[in-house]
C-alpha cells in the first residue's frame, strides 16, 4: 500500500505571496456582426440623414436600385435561355468596403454578372457595434428572368 501525503496550500500570516498581474489586450480580430442584429447597421451613401428606424429600409431600397440600374443581361445566358436566382453574399468590411463577394447560382455567366453588379456598389460607412466598426456579412438574390 502506498501512502500519499498530500500539503496544504494555506498561507500564514508572515508568508509573502506575489500576485502576477494578467493584463487583458482588446482582441484586434475581425469581428463580424450579422446584419440582422448589428446595433448599427453600415450606411449606404445617401442615407447618412435617414432616422436610425429607416436605415435598414434605406439600405435595402439604395441596393436594389443600384441593381437595377446596374443589371445587364448576360447575352450567352439569353442565346441558351438561361434563368434563375443568384445569391450573392458578401461583407461590408471595417472600413466600408464590399468584399469577399460570393455568387451561387445555376450558371457561371449569371454569377459572373451578379458579382460586377455587387461589386461595383459604393463604399459605405461601415456597420458599427458597441461603437467599433466591425465586418458586416449580408447577402441577396439576384433573379435573372427572360421576358
Amino acid at each position: 500500500m502506498e501512502e500519499t501525503v498530500i500539503e496544504s496550500t494555506e498561507t500564514d500570516q508572515e508568508e509573502i505571496v506575489e500576485i502576477e498581474e494578467i493584463v487583458v489586450e482588446e482582441e484586434e480580430e475581425d469581428v463580424v456582426v450579422p446584419f440582422a442584429i448589428i446595433e448599427d447597421i453600415p450606411i449606404f451613401p445617401g442615407c447618412e440623414k435617414v432616422s436610425k428606424k429607416m436605415q435598414r429600409k434605406c439600405f435595402e431600397e439604395k441596393i436594389h436600385k443600384h441593381i437595377v440600374k446596374n443589371f445587364r443581361y448576360p447575352e450567352i445566358a439569353q442565346e441558351m435561355g438561361i434563368q434563375g436566382r443568384v445569391y450573392v453574399s458578401f461583407i461590408i468590411d471595417k472600413d466600408g468596403n464590399v468584399v469577399g463577394v460570393q455568387p451561387r447560382g445555376p450558371d457561371k455567366n449569371l454569377e459572373k454578372e451578379a458579382l460586377r453588379i455587387i461589386e461595383k456598389l459604393p463604399q459605405m460607412t461601415p456597420g458599427k457595434q458597441r461603437g467599433k466598426a466591425v465586418r458586416v456579412p449580408y447577402s441577396i438574390p439576384i433573379t435573372f428572368k427572360l421576358q
